[in-house]
């Protein structure tokens, strides 16, 4: 059914913006590549790991910034709203001269000489996080603008920012494949925005019960393109971020 121009409201508006319309109105997802952004992915870290779940001792980061030895070998994106760091992920990238991180280690182990990826250019996916305190932030709509109330729930649109981050990086780093040791949970949050991991093994103690899984970066935009299109053109920057070669 068509709808007619003359009748169109601020709300039919809203319903005709494309969900990366939306995305880019409220949000950003940049690589941390200066101090100030790392401190505040750290610090948005802190907040997740340390205060809001007890995944990381605070005692241990007493300045407010949750980080590892990991982070001098990774890449890290922060989400933005307003001008507030609400979420951050980070890639543990590959080093020729540094031991491989927990769950490509974990993959080599678990397949031996037939390794289903190519390591060294496979990134750990780690510290995907959305911190709960300044989540509201994401789901406020701005005074300028109206939206109808069905399409005001945020949260989906920020796991794309994240991951949209991840493709960004793994762009910049010549990255063909994820891997990670992730929550049930989270895995099938991924699947249904089209974002399939390949579990390995069973399910291990890792800070809770985890699956270890990877994926081919390349499958998995094909296959949001395929089944979640809204979805791809977020996560891709409207096709800016697919590889050409």
């Amino acid at each position: 059914m068509q709808v007619q121009m003359q009748a169109a409201s601020p709300s039919w508006r809203g319903a005709q913006e494309s969900l990366l319309d939306r995305y880019n109105q409220d949000f950003r997802c940049v690589t941390a590549d200066t101090p100030d952004l790392l401190r505040q992915a750290y610090e948005t870290r802190y907040q997740v790991y340390c205060v809001e779940n007890p995944f990381e001792n605070p005692e241990e980061h007493r300045d407010g910034r949750e980080t590892d030895p990991l982070d001098a070998v990774s890449a890290h994106s922060v989400l933005i709203a307003g001008s507030e760091v609400i979420g951050t992920v980070r890639l543990v990238l590959p080093h020729p001269r540094l031991p491989f991180s927990f769950a490509v280690k974990r993959i080599i182990s678990h397949f031996g000489t037939s390794l289903p990826i190519p390591v060294m250019s496979t990134t750990e996916v780690s510290r995907f996080s959305i911190s709960k305190s300044r989540r509201s932030i994401g789901n406020t709509v701005p005074l300028h603008r109206e939206r109808p109330p069905a399409m005001r729930p945020a949260e989906p649109l920020m796991s794309l920012g994240l991951i949209q981050g991840l493709v960004r990086m793994s762009g910049q780093n010549r990255i063909t494949h994820w891997c990670a040791v992730m929550e049930p949970k989270l895995l099938r949050m991924l699947a249904a925005m089209g974002i399939h991991f390949q579990p390995v093994g069973p399910l291990i103690e890792y800070h809770g019960l985890r699956q270890l899984c990877y994926c081919r970066v390349a499958s998995v935009l094909e296959n949001v393109r395929l089944v979640r299109p809204s979805f791809w053109e977020i996560i891709t920057d409207g096709g800016a971020l697919v590889p050409t070669d």
